[in-house]
This record gives C-alpha cells, structure tokens and sequence, in this order.
C-alpha cells in the first residue's frame, strides 16, 4: 500500500501487528494479499497501512472492538493466524488501540 489509510474523524480502532518472519516465507505473499482483500471486505474495516522489512508492521483501522473480534474469528483468517504460528513467523505482537485523535502534514 503506498499511501496513508482514509480514515473517519476520531475514535476508532487499529489493529497493530508486528512481525518477524522466518527465512522461508514460501505462500506467505499470497495468504498476505487474500487476507487484505478479506479484510476490506469487513463491516467496520476502515483501512490499512503496511511497512515490511526486517521488522514487519501492518496498521488495520476498524469502527469499533465488535468488528475487529469478527474479523480475527474470521475462518480464513484463522487458517492464516495458524499457518503463520507454523511457517512463516519467528514472533510477532498484536496490538489493540483507541485512537482518540489524529493529525497530518504534506508538503506538496
């Protein structure tokens, strides 16, 4: 994703997720894709920003805590969830937060 996520005026929720993958991540490129596509097809995805290198960090936004329990309870994303526990990451963390305010800059 090359740009900022277009999200609502404050509060909503992101989903942080950060990662290291094993060395082989033979699929993962391909689960990664499904799941995103998935996810914007969730009541209350609001959008997604992702960054990976040696650390990997993907930011998903939801409208609330219910959407983002349906989300994680999804049946393809479990299987995803678990296959990545299995081969593709050494760690990761998941972290759940209310933005209660945000703010931009550009320079055009």
């Amino acid at each position: 994703m090359s740009d900022f996520a277009s999200t609502p005026k404050p509060p909503y929720y992101a989903v942080i997720f950060t990662s290291v993958k094993n060395e082989d991540s033979t699929g993962y490129e391909n689960m990664s894709n499904r799941m995103t596509e998935l996810a914007q097809q969730q009541d209350g995805f609001l959008g997604m920003e992702s960054a990976r290198k040696e650390i990997g960090i993907t930011v998903s936004y939801w409208s609330s805590l219910e959407s983002i329990k349906k989300w994680k309870a999804h049946s393809e994303h479990q299987i995803a969830q678990e296959t990545g526990k299995k081969l593709w990451y050494k760690k990761y963390k998941t972290r759940i937060c209310l933005v209660e305010r945000d703010y931009e800059f550009e320079n055009n």
